[in-house]
């Protein structure tokens, strides 16, 4: 059975990732407004992963006896300034989410928590993962500048990110 504590923390994640979906539905909103249907693909694909990651921990609270507590959703951003800006945007909101599962993990050690320890180092990779891929997106975004078009190049690449790569690394996990 999961400690109050680390209960209450693993729901803040279950929100915290609730909430990444939504921002990374939100920055795909942007991109089709922009007319670059590849962009949004990519984080068409990121909202549909950081809800499986969200589902993963609601499951592991019921399976382990907790109980989770939904809580609301705050709005993300709705308008951005550049295609880099939000890329940039993505970048740092990963690189946060490391941060709460770097904490969610020591929580889990300081417990003794051995099940949740061995749940989050699947989290803890997933993040290098994630923080990877969007730092070379980043970097290649800084390469092209404002060359419009490096970015349909780079619009075309990510549009061609298929689903079965995150499922793949969902069904990794399991």
């Amino acid at each position: 059975m999961l400690s109050d504590r680390l209960q209450d923390a693993i729901n803040q994640q279950i929100n915290s990732e609730m909430y990444s979906a939504h921002l990374y539905l939100s920055m795909a909103a942007y991109f089709e407004t922009l007319s670059l249907t590849g962009f949004a693909h990519w984080m068409r694909l990121q909202f549909e992963e950081e809800t499986a990651h969200a589902l993963k921990l609601f499951d592991y609270v019921n399976d382990r006896d907790g109980r989770v507590t939904l809580q609301a959703i705050e709005q993300p951003p709705i308008e951005f300034e550049s295609p880099h800006t939000v890329m940039r945007m993505a970048l740092e909101h990963e690189r946060l989410v490391t941060d709460m599962i770097n904490n969610l993990y020591a929580l889990a050690v300081a417990e003794r928590d051995y099940p949740s320890h061995v749940l989050l180092e699947w989290f803890v990779t997933e993040q290098v993962e994630e923080e990877k891929t969007i730092r070379d997106i980043v970097d290649h975004m800084d390469i092209i500048g404002n060359d419009g078009t490096g970015l349909l190049i780079m619009d075309q690449r990510l549009g061609d990110r298929v689903a079965e790569e995150a499922g793949a690394e969902d069904a990794a996990a399991e």
